[in-house]
């Protein structure tokens, strides 16, 4: 019994991916001072590598150290947002532990916001395919440590974002989003972690991928 209670108290790891561009983000924490991330360009590589990245990434720690996994679950590029959801889905599946799948763009918002500010909206964009902008706005909300979603992400024309930035009745901070995205994947396991202390607990199952748009048009 001592043994089983030593082995639960040190599952104290997390793990977060971020793969929705050519980039594959990778970062690992226990929230108590040991954290470490790094970023790969690995381009079309990305699908075939980043298994054995992974492996290589998670040492001295062991698969059995994680209590949970987070994923970015896009928006971002197709192939690149479902190889990281369905890795972590597998992952979160063989190793019987939750799996957050965080907005691509709150983790944007969520790593520019200053937490020593009482209050502070983001519009996030980014772009999308066809001439569309993704686009999402949060608010950070210092008494809860936490981000308020105010426009949940979707998929918009210049004319109608720039509408809805127009109607807006608060001060806000545009933030657009075009590269180094994967670089937020220390936010993608902060704010998981947000998630987890209030006591969620994610099937594996329930992280799904947000493309926003068909990969083609039709």
């Amino acid at each position: 019994m001592i043994t089983e209670l030593k082995h639960l108290t040190t599952k104290k790891y997390a793990l977060a991916l971020h793969t929705s561009t050519p980039e594959l983000g990778l970062a690992i924490s226990n929230f108590a001072g040991d954290t470490r991330a790094q970023i790969w360009n690995l381009g079309r590589d990305l699908s075939s590598l980043v298994h054995q990245y992974l492996i290589e990434f998670i040492k001295p720690q062991t698969w059995a150290d994680l209590s949970f996994i987070a994923v970015a679950k896009g928006p971002g590029g197709f192939t690149g947002t479902r190889i990281g959801v369905v890795t972590a889905r597998t992952l979160g599946q063989q190793l019987d532990i939750p799996v957050f799948a965080i907005s691509t763009l709150a983790a944007v918002a969520w790593s520019e916001a200053d937490k020593s500010q009482n209050l502070k909206t983001f519009a996030v964009e980014m772009p999308a395919q066809r001439g569309q902008i993704f686009a999402a706005i949060y608010q950070f909300e210092s008494d809860t440590s936490k981000l308020k979603v105010c426009l949940p992400d979707r998929v918009l024309t210049p004319e109608a974002w720039q509408e809805t930035l127009a109607n807006w009745n608060t001060d806000y901070q545009l933030i657009q989003a075009q590269s180094g995205l994967a670089a937020t994947v220390t936010s993608i396991l902060e704010l998981a972690n947000l998630d987890w202390q209030e006591g969620k607990c994610p099937n594996w199952s329930e992280a799904l991928p947000y493309y926003g748009q068909h990969p083609v048009e039709v």
